[in-house]
């Protein structure tokens, strides 16, 4: 097969780019010609909550990516799909995870099908997205219409998707596993390289920081826990993409207790912090899926979650971890129950044999098979 994904790749970091990049090293392992096409500006500077879209980072070896899409300049638009109409792939894959990009998106994969041969498979983060904009159904509609079908990573996406469209063929496949990241470091070596006391036992809240992924309902959570547990501290590593200040003063009685690492996590320092972990805690207030989940699978970190979107499907309760409603006592009474009745066994077994369902190769083989129903 002859495949392009549309999406964010080097040189803008995160974990969609991670993502978009992974999958494509897969077609290439399996033997497809595949590439990716990406952005000359993903995010006007005037709409990135962050520092910087872009990473230092070399870009990955053996992909071709070719900067091409403005999502602000209607021009890249039809330059775009008029090559992709002219090259005839046989699949575009679009990753979707925001309304702001669809008439960029819509309008390349409109093009893209001119040709009778693309079809246009869509691997949808979101749908509907965590924090509502006016133009939010009216854009998101657009690119539904625009794609031949989808792929959903968990069952609140594919309920999401069924209020735009409910006939178009769609299959469900979890988010594998985040595997390029490296392999564990040494505890000892890991807390020395992030100046902490390997004696301690460390929670992680890792990603970025925005308010619907809970940080707030974690650091009244560790009042209880460290009340109860004074050798369990917090790991906070992540960019802040919301106001800071409420976070920090909330964080201010547990003192010592909570270790900031208030900027973006490169891709080469993920291992350290999973290294480090005793437990990752995502105490989301809403989600779909999760990269970090996929990290700590990697790294077989158990973990806490709340039961909202599709985190309950990836960690199954007591197997991989803990799954809580998203309140403060439930969060503290899970971290509390981790620690006191040494579950990190238990659940560590869970963690390898889950690994299996996460696979990429099961990914590819997914949009194969969509494509060939197409």
């Amino acid at each position: 097969m002859k495949v392009v994904l549309l999406g964010t790749a080097h040189p803008f970091r995160g974990g969609l780019a991670a993502f978009n990049e992974r999958l494509i090293n897969e077609f290439l392992k399996e033997g497809h010609e595949a590439d990716i096409i990406t952005f000359t500006t993903q995010y006007p500077s005037l709409l990135f909550p962050g520092s910087t879209q872009f990473t230092d980072a070399p870009p990955p070896q053996h992909l071709k990516i070719k900067r091409m899409l403005s999502s602000v300049n209607p021009l890249t638009w039809w330059r775009t799909g008029r090559r992709l109409r002219r090259e005839r792939p046989d699949i575009l894959i679009i990753k979707y995870w925001l309304p702001f990009m669809a008439p960029a998106f819509g309008t390349v994969a409109r093009m893209a099908r001119g040709n009778g041969q693309t079809r246009v498979i869509c691997i949808a983060d979101n749908i509907v997205p965590h924090e509502p904009r006016f133009y939010d159904k009216a854009f998101t509609r657009f690119f539904v219409n625009s794609c031949d079908g989808f792929i959903t990573m968990s069952n609140e996406v594919l309920r999401d998707l069924s209020g735009f469209n409910r006939t178009k063929l769609r299959a469900g496949n979890p988010h594998p596993l985040f595997d390029n990241f490296g392999k564990r470091t040494a505890r000892q070596e890991a807390c020395a390289t992030l100046q902490l006391d390997s004696s301690k036992k460390y929670i992680l809240f890792f990603g970025f920081i925005r308010d619907y992924k809970g940080l707030d309902l974690l650091l009244e959570a560790m009042r209880e826990v460290t009340a109860q547990l004074p050798e369990v501290e917090l790991i906070v590593a992540g960019e802040f993409y919301t106001n800071a200040e409420s976070y920090l003063q909330q964080a201010a009685p547990l003192g010592a207790a909570i270790h900031w690492y208030d900027r973006f996590i490169s891709d080469d320092e993920v291992s350290t912090f999973f290294s480090v972990a005793d437990l990752v805690v995502q105490p989301y207030k809403h989600a779909t899926q999760s990269g970090v989940t996929q990290i700590a699978y990697h790294f077989e970190v158990p973990m806490v979650v709340t039961n909202v979107g599709g985190l309950p499907e990836l960690v199954p309760d007591g197997e991989a971890g803990l799954v809580v409603p998203p309140q403060s006592d439930a969060i503290a009474a899970a971290i509390i129950r981790f620690f006191k009745e040494d579950m990190q066994p238990t659940l560590l077994a869970g963690l390898r044999a889950g690994k299996a369902r996460f696979g990429w190769d099961r990914m590819v083989q997914t949009i194969l098979q969509l494509r060939a129903k197409l």
